[in-house]
């Protein structure tokens, strides 16, 4: 998928000489980001609970850039030359392989913890990130907030997050995409859970 979706790109640069796409390349090493972390997490077999948490806190942190790209959909317009269905395919691969990025990464943390905690709570730790996640696309989508900002400027993030959860009702597209959001990639995820047991 990861193949397919840069071959589309670079088809498209190459019959409308424009780069117009080049940032869904950006967005998706983001969002490889997350599997990379619970892959070394799970290559390395970390034992110390401390260690794990830590290394699940970095990987929260970075999760959201999976389903980020389900909201590139906005760029999705009419444009001279390439037809609006082939746009429509570019961004749905690089959205999909995103998202199946971070439901594998997530899958695997899931796997890890399953050697310290029930499966009951591991599911609802499960349903928890990915409603932090939806809330996390939120930040990223609207606020022009990401990952990295919790090192170069965590006081104006922590502002804006505090902002949001201590006036609520102000903030109704906040929640609105967060909740919504968050059902989605729930259903979905387990969707996929489901699959995989038939």
């Amino acid at each position: 998928m990861t193949a397919f979706s840069f071959t589309l790109f670079v088809f498209r640069y190459y019959i409308s000489d424009t780069k117009v796409f080049l940032f869904l390349n950006w967005n998706l090493f983001l969002a490889i980001i997350p599997f990379l972390v619970s892959t070394v997490i799970s290559k390395f077999q970390v034992k110390s609970k401390s260690a794990l948490v830590a290394l699940i806190v970095i990987w929260i942190l970075f999760f959201p850039n999976s389903p980020y790209i389900l909201t590139d959909l906005f760029h999705l317009r009419a444009r001279n030359i390439v037809p609006i269905w082939y746009d429509l395919i570019v961004i749905l691969s690089y959205a999909w392989t995103g998202l199946m990025f971070g439901f594998v990464s997530l899958l695997q943390i899931e796997k890890l913890l399953s050697e310290f905690l029930n499966k009951n709570f591991i599911r609802i730790l499960s349903v928890l990130f990915l409603f932090i996640s939806s809330f996390g696309v939120y930040l990223g989508r609207f606020l022009r907030w990401n990952s990295w900002d919790i090192l170069s400027d965590p006081f104006g993030l922590f502002k804006d997050i505090s902002y949001r959860i201590i006036y609520p009702s102000e903030n109704p597209r906040t929640w609105g995409l967060t909740i919504l959001m968050g059902i989605l990639l729930n259903l979905m995820y387990f969707s996929i859970k489901l699959f995989r047991k038939i």
